[in-house]
C-alpha cells in the first residue's frame, strides 16, 4: 500500500481566510516542483477552480453528505496516488455541516472518514490571549478531531505574533505560524462565493502573491516533515473504453460548475464529453447525441448568449428533436425564455416557458436529496439522489400552457422539508436549480448516457 503527505486546512468560520491559506500552500509547493492534489470539501465550486489553477491538476469534491464513506476513500486514494502531497480546503467553520446535531458534511466527519490530519486556520485579527481559548474550545469540543496545528491569520504585528505564541503555549495545540494581514492578496468575491478563475486577471500573479505569503512566514518544509504518512490504497489503471456516444458540455465564462466526478462517470459509461461555448460557438459539436449544461453564472454573459440568436435556436431544435438535455441552475436558467437582470430582458434558449429574474440575496441554499417520481433520462420511477442547490435567481411563470409543468422529482431538504422546485421536464429535456453529485448514484451517469446513446440508433434508423 502506498502512502502520501496530507492535510485539512480548515477554519473557525467562513471568512477566517481558509481559502487564501489553502491556495498559498498549494501554488507554493508546486511551484517548488512538488505534485499537489487538491480537493474541496462541500459541494462548492468555485473553490475547486482556484485550486486546479494554483496546484495544476483538477480538485475533486469530498462531500461527507452526499457522499458515502465508500465512495469518498474511493474518490481520495484515486487521485491522490500519483501526487506528492494531497491538501484538502475545508467548508465553513470545522464542525459546520448538514445539521446542528451531528458532524455529517463536515470537515471534521471528512477528517475522520480519510484519517486525515487538520490545520486549524484562525482569524486573530484582534484577539490575544482569546485566540488560546478559541483553539482549545475546538480542540475540545471533539477530541477524535485531530488538530495537527494551528495558524493564526491576519496578524496586525511582530509585536501581536509574539503575544498569540506566547498564548498558545498554554495549550497542547503546536503553533505553525502566524500570517500577517495581506487583505490585497485576497480573492475578490460577488454572489455565490469568490470570483471565478475565468473572470480574474493575471492569476499566476495573483497566486504567486499567496505562494510569497505563505513561503515568508511558514516553514513548508516542517509542515510536510510533521505530518503523519497516510496509507492510500493502490488502484490498477483503468482500461480505456471506446467511446458509445458524443455529448456536448457547455463550458465557459457562463458555464463552469461541474463536479469532476460527474464528468469522470460519464466518460466511464461510454461518453465522449465535447465542450462547446454558448457564448462563442455557432453551431453545436459534430455528431453529438446529448447536451449537458452546467451551472455558472450566465447572468453575467446575458448579453453575449442572448446575441448568440443562431446556437440558440439550434439547442431548442436539439430538444425538440427529443434528444436528451439535462441543465443544472446556471444551465437550467439558459433553457428558460429570458433572464430578467436589472429590468432587462435577456432572451434565452426558450425551452423551458418562463423567465427567471435576479435578486438582491439568495433565493435557496442547502443540501438536496431528490427521487425521481417518474421515469427520466436520468433513470426510472424511484431512482434516488443527492445534490445542492444555490442561487439568487427566481422563476417567474409564463404560460405553463406550452409543456407539462409536472415535476419529475419529490425534492427534499434538511428537516424532510418539501423544495419548492424539483426537475422539470419536457419532452427529454430535463432543467433544474439542483446540482446533482452523480457519485452519489452513479446509475445517474449510465442512465443518461444510455438515454443518448438510444436518442442516436434512433436517429440512424
Amino acid at each position: 500500500m502506498n502512502s502520501i503527505k496530507g492535510f485539512i486546512v480548515a477554519g473557525t468560520h467562513s471568512g477566517c481566510g481558509k481559502t487564501s491559506v489553502t491556495l498559498g500552500l498549494m501554488a507554493a509547493l508546486a511551484r517548488r516542483d512538488i505534485k499537489v492534489q487538491p480537493y474541496k470539501t462541500g459541494p462548492d465550486f468555485i473553490d475547486p477552480g482556484h485550486h486546479t489553477r494554483a496546484a495544476g491538476r483538477p480538485c475533486h469534491n469530498l462531500d461527507g453528505w452526499m457522499l458515502s464513506g465508500i465512495t469518498l476513500r474511493d474518490i481520495f486514494s484515486r487521485y491522490a496516488q500519483d501526487a506528492d502531497a494531497c491538501i484538502v480546503e475545508g467548508v465553513m467553520g470545522l464542525y459546520d455541516g448538514y445539521s446542528a446535531l451531528d458532524e455529517t458534511g463536515s470537515t471534521a466527519h471528512l477528517s475522520k472518514e480519510l484519517n486525515l490530519p487538520v490545520i486549524l486556520v484562525v482569524d486573530a485579527g484582534s484577539m490575544a490571549r482569546s485566540a488560546a481559548a478559541l483553539v482549545q474550545g475546538f480542540c475540545n469540543f471533539d477530541p477524535d478531531t485531530p488538530v495537527a496545528g494551528v495558524i493564526f491569520n491576519r496578524v496586525g504585528s511582530s509585536n501581536h505574533a509574539r503575544i498569540l505564541e506566547e498564548a498558545i503555549s498554554l495549550t497542547d495545540v503546536p503553533l505553525i505560524g502566524c500570517l500577517p494581514r495581506r487583505e490585497e492578496i485576497a480573492t475578490p468575491s460577488r454572489h455565490l462565493g469568490l470570483v471565478t478563475p475565468e473572470h480574474l486577471d493575471d492569476l499566476d500573479s495573483k497566486y504567486n502573491g499567496l505562494a510569497d505569503w505563505v513561503e515568508e512566514n511558514l516553514d513548508l518544509e516542517q509542515i510536510i516533515e510533521a505530518l503523519p504518512d497516510i496509507p492510500v490504497q493502490p488502484r490498477f489503471d483503468e482500461v480505456p473504453m471506446i467511446p458509445k456516444t458524443r455529448i456536448g458540455v457547455a463550458q465557459d465564462d457562463a458555464f463552469s460548475f461541474y463536479y469532476e466526478e460527474n464528468l469522470r462517470l460519464l466518460r466511464e459509461a461510454g461518453a465522449e464529453l465535447v465542450p462547446f461555448s454558448p457564448i462563442e460557438d455557432k453551431a453545436l459539436p459534430e455528431n453529438i447525441s446529448g447536451l449537458y449544461f452546467g451551472g455558472g453564472y450566465p447572468e453575467l454573459a446575458a448579453f453575449d448568449l442572448a446575441q448568440n440568436t443562431k446556437l440558440r435556436r439550434t439547442i431548442a431544435d436539439f430538444s425538440a428533436a427529443g434528444h436528451p438535455v439535462y441543465a443544472e441552475c446556471g444551465g437550467f436558467m439558459y433553457l428558460m425564455e429570458s433572464i430578467n437582470k436589472n429590468d432587462r430582458i435577456f432572451p434565452m434558449c426558450g425551452i423551458f416557458p418562463f423567465r427567471c429574474s435576479m435578486q438582491s440575496r439568495f433565493q435557496a441554499l442547502g443540501y438536496r436529496e431528490v427521487e425521481l417520481s417518474r421515469p427520466t433520462i436520468l433513470g426510472p420511477e424511484g431512482t434516488t439522489v443527492r445534490g445542492h442547490e444555490f442561487h439568487y435567481s427566481a422563476l417567474e411563470e409564463m404560460d405553463d400552457t406550452l409543456l407539462d409543468r409536472e415535476t419529475s422529482y419529490q425534492v427534499t431538504c434538511k428537516r424532510n422539508a418539501s423544495a419548492s422546485e424539483g426537475f422539470i421536464a419536457n419532452g427529454n429535456t430535463l432543467g433544474s436549480y439542483i446540482h446533482l453529485h452523480f457519485a452519489s448514484n452513479p446509475l445517474v451517469a449510465e442512465n443518461f448516457v444510455k438515454a443518448c446513446v438510444n436518442s442516436s440508433r434512433t436517429e440512424d434508423l
